[in-house]
């Protein structure tokens, strides 16, 4: 009977240490991811139309893995590498650089999240898609094109907030690359949100600093009526290169013909604050198909006027505009596109 007893505590003992091993790589994830934007575009910068195909107009076409690992207690080690690359091409987005999107690792808790590395900057998509009936992206969207924010930060750490109350936020700090001459801070971004029902209200501000310095803030607020969605944005900012010293206001509203189907229009306005008269606005339509759970028709179009000597031009979330065939030449384009996410 003893020896019995013995292998029956011998297997249950074992029984429950296989049990733990399998629980604790259940806990455990990685997970591969993409999408590729493909579209074509037709575009009209004054002096006559041209046809190219673009690569990321609405969303960056891009690969990438994230992980978890699961500590117990509601704590998890988390990382994040991502890749630009040309649908169209199969090119790098940067060259020489394989994760040029993300490339970070944090840990997540119950009161927030804390991020090291390469990251999306705050005030980029999707905070800036919240604003826009367009998403923030193909050449229909005048908050996108009018506006100037950093989309990437190198070096960064951030913290982002659970929601409370319907309020959230998430705070970026940048530290220099190394090397560089001078101490403190490469830039500084926050956002901030609340959203109650139907109501959002958001407001963002960034401080880049050395050569390329830039500040820049986003704000706005969106409401649902029924299937219909509002947005109201303004925006403006000052520094880059070429300098930037504008302002603006984007209204927008997007559709919900059908659960699938949703058509949308705009109008952004920017105002030259340098002492020019280099102002521009923007018209614009779009509409977009869920064909699937993972493909995204597409179809965009915009009439941007240039005022002056004013140079703004059609472009998408990674896309390349066309420039202007002349100082303050108006800018006329259409799109179709897909995305096929996985």
């Amino acid at each position: 009977m003893i020896p019995t007893l013995r292998a029956a505590r011998a297997w249950a003992v074992l029984s429950l240490a296989l049990l733990h091993t399998m629980s604790a790589h259940a806990q455990s994830s990685v997970t591969l991811y993409g999408a590729l934007d493909t579209s074509i575009e037709v575009t009209n910068p004054g002096a006559g139309w041209v046809a190219r195909m673009d690569s990321g107009a609405y969303r960056g076409s891009r690969f990438g893995m994230r992980g978890a690992e699961d500590l117990g207690g509601g704590i998890k080690i988390l990382f994040e590498l991502e890749n630009g690359f040309g649908s169209a091409d199969g090119t790098l987005a940067v060259a020489n650089t394989i994760f040029n999107r993300q490339a970070w690792i944090g840990v997540g808790t119950p009161w927030g999240t804390v991020r090291v590395g390469r990251q999306y900057s705050p005030i980029y998509i999707p905070f800036k898609g919240q604003l826009d009936a367009f998403g923030a992206g193909t050449i229909a969207s005048g908050l996108d094109n009018l506006s100037k924010i950093t989309p990437y930060e190198s070096n960064a750490i951030t913290y982002l907030s659970p929601e409370i109350y319907g309020f959230s936020t998430t705070l970026m700090a940048a530290l220099r690359d190394p090397g560089t001459d001078g101490n403190g801070l490469a830039g500084a971004i926050g956002t901030f949100e609340w959203r109650h029902g139907p109501f959002r209200i958001s407001y963002a501000h960034q401080q880049q600093n050395g050569d390329a310095a830039l500040r820049a803030n986003l704000g706005g607020v969106s409401y649902v009526f029924g299937e219909v969605t509002g947005f109201l944005a303004y925006f403006n900012g000052d520094g880059g290169t070429p300098r930037y010293h504008n302002d603006g206001v984007s209204v927008s509203a997007r559709y919900d013909v059908t659960a699938r189907f949703r058509a949308s229009l705009g109008y952004t306005w920017l105002r030259d604050r340098s002492g020019g008269d280099n102002d521009a606005d923007q018209f614009s339509a779009a509409c977009e198909y869920d064909l699937s759970k993972r493909v995204l028709l597409y179809a965009s179009a915009g009439w941007l006027r240039n005022h002056g000597e004013a140079t703004f031009t059609l472009r998408g979330v990674n896309v390349t505009g066309l420039p202007p065939s002349w100082p303050g030449a108006p800018v006329r384009g259409v799109q179709f596109g897909m995305i096929d996410r996985f």
